[in-house]
């Protein structure tokens, strides 16, 4: 039965799904300390102590300085797999059924490894987490401050895999990216057979155009972030019609805006009926796994034991899954709050 109050333990055994969790963004510093001495690597720090202190950002742009670098201890298919790994057991201690997981190919080509590097590393992972009783799979992102050029490089590029990409998506610094600036790019993905989602980052210059070109043009099936829309109730309204779901990352909100977790407009999309998620981004630089995410939300918020599972069936809802495979999950979620013992 649904618990009076909401515990930590509830919220770890709840089945539950991750749509928005960037694999570079798993880089915990004892592992990038781990792999820079192994890969011989000099990133400045020496200590575990000393790469956590580097893990401090106000924003978008400030956490992206440190993102980037960080990612050059990545050098050889197996360091791509350790990674993976590592973030895989993670979540399923905290109740990941099933998985859909960005990563950043193009940030790892321009340094010299090659795609297959990245790809045989990060879909061994998928296939050894069927073993851990986890659906995994990979989104393939565009990085937004490099060209249109390079993203249609990119995709085709990843044709010998595409069987082992589920969709695309774009990240990294928003400011004068816009959505249009990849309209071929996503328009080739989607003739393809890819899904395509796209982060519509929080408080951005022009958020509200920015996400209604995603809607309205590029016409992606989900939208990361995107909790700019409760700004627009046309476009809360629009987002419901096509049964979008929007994919929200309460401790990164809180790191890159004002120590603002965004807890009224997720609560606030959610009662509009909006299928928002829960999600980690990138759990090593903003505090906490998805478990973390939801608890945080609690912590600081009303939130009620029947909007915990809402979110965590949204998760699933909106993930790109059959029918009869949502069906199960949603199942297996109500089971497991039919058993609960408070």
């Amino acid at each position: 039965m649904l618990p009076k109050k909401i515990s930590r333990e509830f919220i770890d055994g709840l089945p539950k799904s991750e749509l928005h969790v960037h694999l570079e963004g798993t880089l915990e510093p004892e592992l990038k300390l781990k792999l820079a001495q192994k890969n011989n690597i000099n990133i400045g720090q020496e200590t575990i102590e000393d790469v956590e202190a580097t893990y401090h950002y106000d924003d978008l742009a400030s956490f992206l300085a440190v993102y980037y670098p960080g990612m050059d201890v990545l050098q050889t298919t197996d360091d791509f797999y350790e990674l993976a790994m590592s973030y895989l057991n993670k979540a399923k201690s905290q109740g990941v059924r099933h998985v859909e997981m960005f990563f950043d190919p193009q940030a790892h080509v321009v340094r010299g490894v090659p795609l297959n590097c990245v790809m045989e590393g990060f879909y061994q992972a998928c296939v050894d987490a069927r073993a851990m009783n986890i659906d995994a799979h990979l989104i393939m992102c565009f990085l937004r401050d490099m060209s249109a050029r390079s993203a249609i490089d990119l995709l085709n590029a990843a044709k010998p895999y595409r069987s082992k990409i589920l969709g695309i998506g774009l990240d990294s610094d928003e400011h004068h990216n816009p959505p249009l600036k990849f309209m071929l790019p996503f328009s080739m993905a989607v003739e393809q057979g890819y899904h395509i989602t796209m982060h519509a980052d929080v408080d951005q210059v022009d958020s509200i155009d920015h996400i209604k070109q995603a809607l309205e043009i590029i016409n992606v099936e989900r939208l990361d972030h995107g909790t700019n829309i409760v700004e627009d109730k046309d476009m809360v309204d629009w987002v419901n019609h096509l049964h979008l779901g929007l994919t929200s990352c309460p401790l990164s909100n809180k790191l890159i805006t004002d120590n603002d977790l965004k807890g009224d407009e997720i609560l606030d999309l959610l009662d509009e009926g909006v299928k928002i998620s829960i999600n980690s981004d990138d759990p090593a630089y903003f505090g906490g796994y998805i478990a973390d995410n939801y608890e945080a939300l609690v912590k600081e918020y009303k939130v009620t034991p029947e909007q915990v599972v809402q979110l965590a069936k949204n998760s699933f809802e909106t993930a790109w899954l059959s029918e009869k495979q949502k069906e199960m999950y949603l199942e297996e979620i109500d089971k497991y709050v039919e058993d609960f013992q408070d």
